[in-house]
């Protein structure tokens, strides 16, 4: 009878383990580099601090991933998401500048939810592209990648609008139980989508959709709907993200305003564990991405890496951490090591 893995093996082979190591090996760094660096302070009632920053800094990245990760699990991708962001700024701010009391509450609130509505409609889109018209994920959400910026561009006319919201400037700066808001946020979308693919059976459909799409339909899911329904909610997730971005500045620079973000997206899903193949994914191991992706953008100044080389350094410790994950590559270290000779079997009728 085979022997059960001991704890330690069971927890080197836990799919978070090789994410959380990661981002504490990054903590580690900093912490050794400037020993300050998890302080944490009380000021008029707020938490301050690298780690608070950190969280605040990692909630685009983490609610556009959200998305992305049930895209990824039904086999797709969405390079869009970065446009679509841009769109909600820009839609937003536009709103706020033309109501009459610019710096109402309802004024924020209606110029938010138009611009989601919006996105959620270019997500749809995305989605009708896909699912009913069969273009391949890749072209479909790259032509609203391409057109997206100049859709924004169309709107803001082609200028940095600047608002003066306070309601809207608390999306990104404000605070609740001394935590960010903007963090908040997105712990709320995470937790959404947690209950709504763990306690129902959408992500066992969204599952099955990636692992197989014409077994799916065969055996009767609506592959179709499940596909847009993704699609729709990963344009819902960027256009959150994009409103947290122009609320950071209260502006948006329609060229600028989520430029790459789509690239760190994918980054924090596949540093996740989530394949690219599609299937099973993890949305805390998402999150755990993301939070990787915020604090390696906060080790780079202070580790004293050059600007010019933020983006080749960026690169080399993710490819780092994703080879890490990988079945094969953590194979071939396993066939490296030295291992102990097994024994020779006694053949019958010879001396023990």
């Amino acid at each position: 009878m085979p022997e059960s893995p001991t704890l330690v093996v069971r927890v080197l082979r836990h799919p978070l383990m090789w994410p959380v190591l990661a981002l504490g090996v990054l903590l580690v760094i900093n912490v050794g580099v400037k020993p300050s660096f998890l302080d944490v302070r009380m000021q008029d009632g707020h938490l301050y601090g690298n780690v608070v920053d950190i969280m605040r800094n990692s909630a685009p990245v983490m609610l556009v991933a959200l998305g992305m990760t049930l895209v990824i699990a039904t086999r797709g991708i969405d390079l869009s998401v970065g446009a679509i962001a841009a769109i909600a700024a820009a839609v937003a701010c536009t709103r706020i500048i033309g109501a009459g009391d610019e710096a109402a509450l309802s004024t924020a609130v209606m110029a938010m939810t138009y611009a989601v509505v919006v996105c959620i409609a270019l997500g749809a889109w995305n989605g009708l592209l896909v699912s009913v018209l069969g273009i391949q994920p890749i072209i479909a959400t790259l032509i609203l990648m391409v057109a997206g910026r100049g859709i924004s561009m169309a709107i803001t006319d082609g200028q940095i609008t600047t608002v003066n919201n306070p309601w809207f400037s608390d999306l990104a700066s404000g605070f609740v139980l001394t935590l960010p808001l903007a963090f908040l946020v997105a712990i709320g979308v995470l937790a959404f989508t947690a209950v709504l693919t763990r306690r129902t059976a959408l992500g066992m459909l969204i599952e099955s959709v990636g692992i197989n799409p014409e077994a799916s339909r065969l055996a009767g899911v609506r592959s179709r709907t499940i596909i847009w329904t993704v699609y729709a909610f990963s344009g819902f997730c960027a256009g959150l993200a994009g409103l947290v971005i122009a609320a950071n500045t209260n502006s948006v620079n329609a060229n600028s305003l989520g430029l790459w973000i789509e690239l760190d997206a994918i980054l924090a899903v596949v540093i996740g564990g989530t394949s690219l193949a599609g299937g099973r994914f993890s949305l805390m191991g998402t999150f755990i991405g993301a939070l990787f992706i915020a604090t390696l953008t906060r080790t780079i100044p202070n580790i004293g890496i050059p600007s010019d080389l933020n983006y080749l350094f960026k690169a080399v410790v993710v490819i780092a951490v994703c080879l890490l994950q990988s079945p094969k590559a953590r194979a071939v270290l396993r066939a490296g090591r030295p291992s102990s000779p097994r024994p020779v079997p006694a053949k019958a009728g010879s001396p023990a």
